[in-house]
């Protein structure tokens, strides 16, 4: 063997020696687990605030709110009202979808109309009188019927999608939260986000990887992020203590010295704008799953007030929730409305309900069924195992039906609304009360405006249908509180749900780990960093 040939072999030797010991640098892996699943990719299908958390990760907004909830642009590089019922948004350029094809007005339009289709939880999300006009690929007009300050409130939480792409794969329909098949838009997506979902399994796991075609600059430094669903708190704590993930959400209240003592996690706590509250079924002429028959028992006034009175929310809050929960009067958080201290909630008397139940007709109360999520909020079921108890002092049967949010949605949820009696957690996705009387409080009618699209129990006084629409044109703030004051003097008068609480905050987080805990509690993985 020649010279040449041995010096060749033992330069490639070398070479190879060396590349070998060069380690491979190991993709950078965020893992966390919710109580809860992520069910569908449709940005349209559900008004859950994980779930949308979630979704911006992959899906992008016009407009978004920073770390401290403020207005910033997204999608929309600036905006600007030329007129009081003109809005012009300015596109970014160079933006692409996740396919590769450009963004540009004609999704924006789409996006618009979709989001207002049936099978939308997001209909009120844009104003339902909005038209919008292409002025050029990167100039959009939105144009209303009647000036409206708060037009762009909930722009935050309405994703663009791509309409070639939705045309392309049958998914011009938004998928609904009943649905008992997957559409394609509920398990693929293609947003402009920084992140794209490689895999989804949907109440299993989630794969999101770095998005390399991202228009933006983006603070996490994370390759990849796993998302489980751990229903079960034991086990979700031990897999964070264990270091199997780096976040999960709630930490049970039990929990959480152990947490803060583990010296490998924390417990992030903190406010939420999320109220807890209770809903009845006043529409229905017979009530669904009950021992009364020919009527239905929630529209009388006194039995609704006897329910109110019945459930001694302090003793819910200082023993299920452990003083971590704020009674409520109203149906939104105190920081979002200026007047809420002019609102007390009237103390429970399990006496006076029992006679308002007797004066009614019922003297020996009555049997129905209440539904329940498991996974959703902190101590969701307990929560509704203590109301069941408390009505039963007044003679209140109560079937409690407790399941997966999944199911529970998919149930009590347009089209069907089948509940006569619920628990459910809302955060304005506007930080504002204007949310509340038309989307929780304002009468269900089922159009495209999407009024009363909330309204799980159909509550309806017309009375607060005009307020709204006063509220929603109102640009003199304390007019408009005034208007808000007697909105909510109504509800309170009616009876017409019982207010629970605001829970708190309670994320368990590896000390590897950096992020932003917003009080709307939404995860962002663009603002998720973790030591290498």
């Amino acid at each position: 063997m020649s010279r040449r040939p041995l010096k060749a072999l033992a330069l490639g030797l070398l070479l190879g020696l060396s590349a070998a010991a060069v380690p491979v640098q190991a993709a950078n892996v965020f893992r966390f687990a919710f109580q809860g699943d992520i069910k569908s990719l449709d940005p349209y299908s559900l008004k859950e605030s994980f779930t949308i958390g979630m979704h911006g990760a992959v899906y992008e907004s016009l407009v978004t709110r920073d770390k401290n909830l403020k207005f910033a642009p997204q999608l929309a590089e600036s905006w600007e009202t030329p007129e009081p019922t003109r809005w012009r948004f300015h596109l970014r350029k160079d933006v692409t979808f996740h396919d590769g094809s450009p963004f540009t007005a004609d999704d924006v339009i789409f996006s618009a109309a979709r989001v207002r289709a049936p099978g939308s939880n997001f209909q009120t999300n844009v104003p339902g009188d909005a038209e919008f006009v292409k002025v050029d690929d990167h100039t959009v007009d939105m144009l209303l019927k009647k000036p409206n300050p708060i037009a762009i409130y909930q722009f935050s939480t309405w994703y663009i999608m791509s309409k070639a792409w939705a045309e392309k794969n049958g998914a011009v329909a938004p998928s609904p939260a009943s649905a008992t098949s997957p559409s394609y838009a509920a398990l693929h997506e293609n947003g402009t986000g920084p992140f794209v979902v490689t895999e989804h399994q949907p109440g299993v796991k989630t794969v999101f990887k770095k998005f390399s075609g991202y228009w933006g600059k983006v603070e996490s430094n994370l390759d990849e992020a796993v998302f489980t669903t751990i229903g079960n708190d034991a086990t979700r704590v031990a897999a964070l203590l264990s270091g199997e993930v780096d976040w999960v959400d709630p930490v049970p209240l039990q929990d959480q010295q152990r947490v803060n003592a583990s010296g490998t996690a924390t417990v992030m706590a903190g406010p939420e704008l999320r109220t807890i509250f209770l809903g009845m079924d006043q529409g229905r002429d017979e009530l669904k799953d009950s021992t009364v028959k020919g009527k239905n028992p929630f529209k009388d006034a006194r039995v609704r007030e006897a329910f109110y009175l019945a459930i001694d929310e302090d003793t819910i809050a200082k023993r299920v929730m452990r003083g971590q929960a704020t009674p409520s009067a109203l149906l939104i958080a105190p920081t979002l409305y200026d007047r809420s201290g002019e609102f007390k909630r009237p103390a429970s008397d399990a006496k006076r309900a029992k006679q308002l139940l007797t004066e009614a007709g019922y003297p020996d109360g009555f049997g129905l069924t209440m539904d329940c999520p498991n996974d959703r909020y902190v101590n969701d079921e307990p929560i509704c195992q203590a109301v069941v108890s408390m009505l039963a002092r007044i003679g209140v049967k109560v079937n409690l039906a407790a399941q997966p949010k999944a199911k529970y949605f998919a149930k009590v949820l347009a089209p069907s609304y089948d509940t006569s009696f619920y628990l459910v957690g809302w955060t304005p996705s506007s930080q504002d009360s204007h949310n509340i009387l038309f989307e929780i409080a304002g009468c269900r009618k089922g159009d495209k405006s999407g009024r009363g699209g909330w309204n799980l129990g159909n509550y309806c006084n017309p009375k607060i249908d005009e307020i709204a629409d006063r509220v929603e044109s109102e640009t003199d703030p304390k007019k408009r509180d005034a208007e808000i004051k007697e909105g909510f003097d109504t509800i309170q008068a009616d009876w017409g749900y019982i207010p629970l609480h605001q829970q708190a905050l309670a994320w368990g987080v590896s000390k590897k780990v950096t992020l932003v805990q917003r009080p709307d509690n939404m995860l962002m993985l663009y603002w998720v960093s973790k030591e290498p």
